[in-house]
């Protein structure tokens, strides 16, 4: 028997160019944007190269979040790439609490680093800012107080 032969027309592949350094996408109206959730707070950031202003719903830094450990978390990310006075912060967040917060707002300027530039993710996965954490509060079951709480229990 004869073989035959079926000649199927070369496809070429698309090479993946993965840019090792400079801007990785091109700026969305002169800003780098990123979004960052956190139990019930989302957070839109938007960066670009600046002075080092920080600014969360149209206040400073140290008025929104009066707690250091939650300017601490917002600011980890910059101090991660060494870049706190490289950039212009600019965030919007809603929902949650003031913790939720800051931990939506240190994942929404991460996401935003990395879009601006590719070489900062190893430094930003060490750290663990990319990451979203995923606890959230456990739902309330039918016929209990709370989700794990119960109406207290007669035996007669």
């Amino acid at each position: 028997m004869a073989e035959i032969e079926i000649n199927k027309p070369d496809i070429p592949v698309a090479e993946k160019t993965k840019k090792t350094s400079g801007p990785a996408t091109e700026p969305k109206h002169g800003y780098w944007w990123g979004t960052g959730r956190r139990k019930s707070s989302v957070a839109r950031v938007r960066i670009k190269p600046g002075e080092g202003k920080l600014v969360v719903n149209k206040k400073p830094l140290n008025d929104y979040f009066p707690r250091e450990q939650d300017r601490k978390a917002v600011t980890a990310p910059l101090k991660a790439v060494g870049a706190e006075k490289n950039f212009d912060v600019f965030i919007n967040v809603r929902g949650g609490g003031i913790t939720g917060q800051a931990g939506a707002s240190l994942l929404g300027v991460a996401r935003a680093l990395r879009s601006y530039d590719d070489s900062f993710v190893p430094a930003l996965r060490d750290g663990g800012h990319l990451t979203r954490d995923p606890r959230m509060v456990e739902r309330k079951k039918p016929g209990q107080r709370g989700a794990r709480r119960r109406f207290q229990f007669s035996k007669r």
